[in-house]
């Protein structure tokens, strides 16, 4: 019997030895206690987004059709105390519409605009590319190489006069020209918001934009009417948005009945939250709160949620929230930020 007793912990041993050494060894990265300690560990940070346009491209109608074009510069970034960037996205969306010299616009007023990220490989440049990397993977590549880098180490990256970046090993993956992504970043790093991310997140873009209120010149001018909205947000490993910021974007090119462009193409305006109080919604609204102030309270509403939550909340037909819970903080309609909260979910990886 003592002899038995002496045997048994050996033998143990040896079983539990050969069952790790066949790769049975327990599944610790499930375990409760492991997960726990990785949320323990992971850190606060603060969320932001920039939204950046312009309209210089855009060009008179004359012997070939005129066309409006809005180019937009996305980023999201998650920052941390130490002003130091954890998550990084980044993002563009092309929005060309055209007019003949009659002043009639000749695009579909229904036209999809997706982003250069979602277009992947449809975009195009990989073929025409020296290094053979499409668009997307250059914006990924470039998002990944700011992590860990604060605002004034990103201002310190070296590029050319048109953007392109002079450092070698940059430049071995990333030739586009970066220059307006880095001042999205850096824009989006002015004034991130604590509002319950942590370094343990993943954070997404979507942007939804159409031209559907666009409109032809006659007696008065015609315009083609941009019109984004677009949401940053985080979520954790259950699917659930920890923050969400929410924005939208509105800006005209119009033209006369000969097809010349009238407006300033170097007007371009602010996102309606960057616009603030001069947006003027708080005079009209029902509410008394102002365009901002409604997009705040539908971010703090979706956060928490899963994109199936989020997707079966009930609106009326103009799209605005059915629930009268929801009504007492939000009556703009949000049928496009729940596409934008969709597309921002399904961009992560």
């Amino acid at each position: 019997m003592k002899k038995l007793l002496f045997l048994l912990p050996a033998v143990l041993y040896l079983v539990l030895l050969t069952g790790c050494q066949a790769g049975n060894s327990p599944d610790v990265s499930s375990s409760p206690t492991v997960s726990a300690q990785v949320m323990a560990e992971a850190r606060p940070v603060k969320t932001g987004l920039a939204f950046i346009t312009s309209l210089d491209k855009s060009t008179s109608a004359g012997e070939s059709d005129g066309f409006a074009q809005a180019d937009s510069l996305i980023a999201a970034v998650t920052v941390d105390g130490d002003g130091r960037i954890t998550s990084c996205v980044i993002d563009a969306v092309e929005i060309k519409a055209f007019f003949d010299s009659s002043g009639r616009i000749v695009t579909a007023l229904d036209t999809d605009f997706p982003t250069k990220n979602e277009m992947g490989r449809e975009y195009g440049m990989k073929e025409a590319s020296a290094i053979g990397k499409e668009w997307n993977e250059q914006a990924a590549f470039l998002a990944e190489y700011l992590i860990g880098k604060t605002a004034d180490e990103i201002k310190g990256i070296s590029v050319s006069e048109k953007g392109y970046a002079e450092d070698t090993d940059l430049r071995a993956s990333v030739t586009i020209s970066m220059g307006g992504y880095i001042d999205a970043v850096l824009k989006a790093m002015e004034n991130p918001r604590d509002l319950g991310a942590t370094t343990a997140d993943k954070i997404g873009v979507g942007v939804v934009t159409n031209i559907i209120y666009s409109n032809n010149a006659g007696a008065a001018n015609g315009s083609v009417l941009v019109y984004s909205t677009f949401v940053a947000l985080t979520t954790n490993t259950e699917g659930r948005i920890t923050s969400c910021i929410a924005d939208g974007f509105q800006c005209n090119v119009n033209f006369n009945a000969s097809g010349k462009i009238v407006s300033d193409l170097k007007a371009v305006p602010p996102t309606k939250n960057e616009t603030g109080y001069d947006y003027g919604l708080k005079d009209f609204s029902s509410l008394g709160k102002e365009w901002f102030e409604q997009t705040e309270a539908l971010a703090q509403h979706v956060t928490g949620k899963t994109a199936a939550e989020i997707e079966s909340i009930a609106v009326r037909e103009d799209t605005s929230p059915a629930s009268e819970d929801m009504r007492a903080t939000v009556t703009l309609k949000i049928g496009e930020f729940k596409k934008a909260i969709a597309k921002a979910f399904k961009s992560i990886t």
